[in-house]
């Protein structure tokens, strides 16, 4: 085996070993949207049905926050594999075995699926539905918080500001990572 050959073999385990990576990710990143709902069902179940149990709605922000900052974390290393399959591992095998294997790209899927004509669409309401999940749910129980509290400390208001703050920051956040691009 000369180092030309050698040199795809690794390449294509490489592919191989990222696109794993990337699966894996997929799976853990729309798993946390089912915990993450069944985390605040949990929470508001215990807030509602306890005498005073209304502060328990503070938590469903920690939660938003935590949870959404992994999923987008997680969002983000799959497109970054996806990203590097397609700018620069492409590149490496297409020089290695004299072109591209087709007519437009060496690893087609990568780009296939970001030509779809409903793609635009489709991040947009991924979007739309990762900001009720992580930031709008969070907001809306801080609201209920306040609408059912009585004597709230200092603390707590503090509390709640620091709160809202992040999960706005966490809302822009996962706009600017939503990967609207189309193509390439």
């Amino acid at each position: 085996m000369d180092r030309t050959e050698k040199t795809l073999e690794i390449l294509m385990e490489e592919y191989r070993v990222l696109k794993a990576e990337q699966s894996m990710r997929i799976g853990f990143r729309d798993n946390l949207l089912y915990v993450t709902l069944g985390i605040f069902g949990a929470i508001a179940s215990f807030a509602l049905t306890n005498a005073n149990g209304y502060s328990a709605f503070l938590v469903i922000p920690w939660v938003c926050l935590v949870m959404g900052w992994t999923y987008l974390i997680n969002d983000e290393k799959i497109s970054a594999i996806g990203r590097y399959i397609r700018y620069d591992l492409e590149k490496r095998v297409a020089a290695l075995i004299g072109g591209s294997a087709d007519e437009k790209y060496l690893f087609g899927w990568e780009t296939a699926h970001r030509d779809d004509s409903r793609r635009k669409r489709r991040k947009y309401t991924q979007l739309f539905i990762d900001q009720v999940t992580f930031v709008i749910s969070g907001l809306m129980a801080l609201i209920v918080f306040w609408i059912l509290a009585s004597n709230v400390s200092v603390f707590t208001v503090i509390l709640s500001v620091i709160e809202a703050v992040l999960l706005i920051v966490l809302g822009v956040r996962i706009a600017d990572y939503a990967d609207l691009a189309k193509g390439h």
